[in-house]
């Protein structure tokens, strides 16, 4: 090549190589991240947080909360979902984020989108929150069958919703410096699929499930992977949930494995292996006013445990856990 053509094509070879970097830096800053599914944004944004709550009572209560500094309540058979910044006020004071579920059971939030089950009608709401209201901005459609159990993981900012009836997990994530959420992957663990699972616990890199036909499973959180199974007896098959409080696994149950309703207790243990040939301690007695223990959740320094029944006279506990003993029980609703 003579002299004169070498630096031309030496300049216009870095000034590709320059455009090139420049186009894959842009693509990387600005494509849209890999998703199997974006929501449906809601055709109307309904405002909640404005109406109070009509009820006096609470019928079916799953899941309280706390997220930020709000306080959640899923009274699932009024199919609302209840808000309020304080505890210490009765339950005509709390305010409805919506009405527009159909026996929800749960919600999550990272502080910026609030993820909900809305369990017959197979949906996530996705809620925003500005000037101290709620909006409905975003639904994924078509969930699996009876989407039942959400979590917020702060480990890997990911949502994991629960198909009850399929053993599939729906994971969500929110675009950074974005309130868009994306389905972005659907693990299933194929031994679960047509066995009734009202919830699972992460624990670190792994997850359990607690079944109803009296089964407790640990699979890897990474693939679904069965890591470990423990056999339950009939009288406690019928699990709700399962949760680590210092040195025991409490776990709540809603019936036997015929579905009797009757045998609904709270249960604890040291070693899951137990539960095969060793009868569980039951902490039954301390909730004295009856009902179905539901799920655990902890905030503010404590224990909340929602109890229901078909009757209003249930509702809300709170409680300690001071070395292994359960303390300072106190019914919270109604």
């Amino acid at each position: 090549m003579k002299k004169k053509y070498v630096i031309p094509c030496i300049i216009a070879l870095l000034s590709g190589s320059c455009l090139i970097g420049v186009l894959l830096f842009l693509w990387d800053r600005y494509r849209q991240p890999d998703y199997l599914m974006a929501s449906t944004v809601a055709p109307v944004v309904l405002e909640g947080g404005i109406l109070q709550n009509p009820y006096s009572s609470l019928s079916v209560p799953t899941q309280i909360t706390k997220i930020g500094e709000d306080y959640f309540l899923v009274d699932c058979y009024h199919n609302q979902i209840l808000t309020s910044t304080s505890l210490d006020v009765p339950l005509e004071e709390w305010y409805v984020v919506t009405d527009q579920i159909n026996w929800g059971h749960t919600i999550a939030g990272d502080g910026t989108v609030y993820l909900a089950d809305d369990t017959e009608n197979n949906r996530i709401l996705i809620f925003e929150k500005a000037d101290q209201r709620f909006y409905l901005t975003q639904s994924f459609e078509d969930i699996g069958i009876r989407p039942h159990y959400i979590v917020y993981d702060e480990e890997d900012k990911r949502f994991y919703a629960l198909s009850s009836m399929t053993g599939e997990l729906y994971v969500f994530y929110r675009q950074e410096n974005s309130s868009d959420v994306f389905l972005e992957k659907i693990l299933a663990v194929p031994e679960l699929n047509n066995i009734y699972v009202r919830s699972f616990t992460i624990d670190n890199d792994t997850i359990y499930f607690v079944t109803t036909n009296g089964v407790i499973m640990q699979t890897r959180k990474e693939d679904m992977a069965i890591l470990e199974c423990w056999p339950v007896p009939a009288e406690y098959a019928g699990m709700v949930q399962l949760t680590k409080i210092q040195n025991y696994f409490y776990i709540t149950v809603s019936t036997d494995i015929s579905g009797n309703a009757d045998y609904a207790t709270i249960i604890r243990v040291r070693d899951l292996a137990q539960l095969a040939d060793t009868p569980p301690e039951s902490l039954y007695s301390h909730f004295t006013q009856g009902g179905t223990p539901y799920y655990i959740s902890y905030f503010d320094g404590a224990y909340f445990l929602t109890q229901h029944c078909m009757i209003p006279g249930t509702g809300v506990w709170r409680f300690q856990a001071t070395d292994d003993g359960l303390n300072d029980i106190q019914v919270l609703y109604p």
